[in-house]
């Protein structure tokens, strides 16, 4: 059995492939330094990520996929799945050892594992981009907390910056305690202590940190929600499945 260990990062993962193709050994596992390993080893490679050599093989990818099954590929990454390192790998190497690729053969496992994935991804970024709620904090940023399951605030980024353009926000990711700033000129990662990130994950600021605006138009769309609302047609299952409950604790009007 042949493991390989790498720095979690997708460079390290294109990285993890140079070695494999360079050295012809061919992992069995693709794991962090952190992951549990197995109990009978062979042989064990600790994988350096080197730029230049993932760059190599991304490019040798950009031959034989399409834009569309390139972006499939960083999507299943952004899924953040165990199976995530071994699917991409036996991907990549199909791709690389078959003159025309398998981009196409949905009679291929690792292919159709690859789309199902994909689409999961992009259905979160969707639901994302739609039930994202800004709160208007005390300093005038507006703040989003959110909990993806999969990892796509890079995804949904490019549509809030266009949309937002000209008032600073904040998305963040509490299960992954990230999140991307956007001051009107660009875009960096912040994170927060795990103090404000646990009162984070109940949805709302604490009323201190919001403006007095905010706290006041909450009031009001909360009363308008409940007086539109017609009690005898509420419909909780299909109410669901347009809006996840796992959504539910982000948006003003179901607190």
């Amino acid at each position: 059995m042949i493991i390989f260990t790498y720095d979690k990062t997708f460079d390290g993962l294109l990285s993890c492939v140079f070695f494999a193709y360079e050295q012809k050994k061919f992992p069995d596992f693709i794991l962090s330094e952190s992951d549990q390993k197995p109990l009978f080893v062979d042989e064990q490679y600790r994988i350096i990520t080197e730029k230049e050599k993932s760059l190599r093989v991304w490019k040798a990818l950009e031959k034989k996929l399409s834009k569309i099954a390139q972006n499939m590929m960083l999507s299943v990454w952004l899924s953040e799945l165990p199976e995530t390192e071994m699917l991409l790998f036996r991907y990549i190497r199909k791709n690389i050892d078959y003159p025309e690729g398998v981009e196409m053969n949905f009679g291929d496992d690792d292919v159709l594992r690859i789309k199902e994935i994909a689409q999961k991804v992009a259905k979160e970024a969707e639901q994302l981009r739609q039930f994202v709620r800004f709160q208007e904090t005390a300093d005038g940023i507006y703040f989003a907390p959110v909990s993806p399951r999969y990892d796509v605030l890079s995804l949904i980024v490019s549509h809030f910056q266009s949309r937002y353009a000209g008032q600073p926000w904040i998305i963040y990711d509490t299960n992954r305690n990230t999140g991307l700033y956007y001051d009107t000129r660009s875009v960096v990662e912040v994170s927060f202590s795990q103090k404000d990130l646990s009162n984070l994950r109940l949805g709302v600021l604490d009323e201190e940190k919001l403006s007095s605006d905010e706290t006041f138009f909450q009031q009001m769309w909360k009363e308008y929600f409940k007086s539109t609302t017609i009690k005898e047609r509420i419909n909780l299952k299909l109410q669901r499945q347009h809006m996840p409950r796992r959504y539910w604790r982000y948006l003003t009007e179901m607190q």
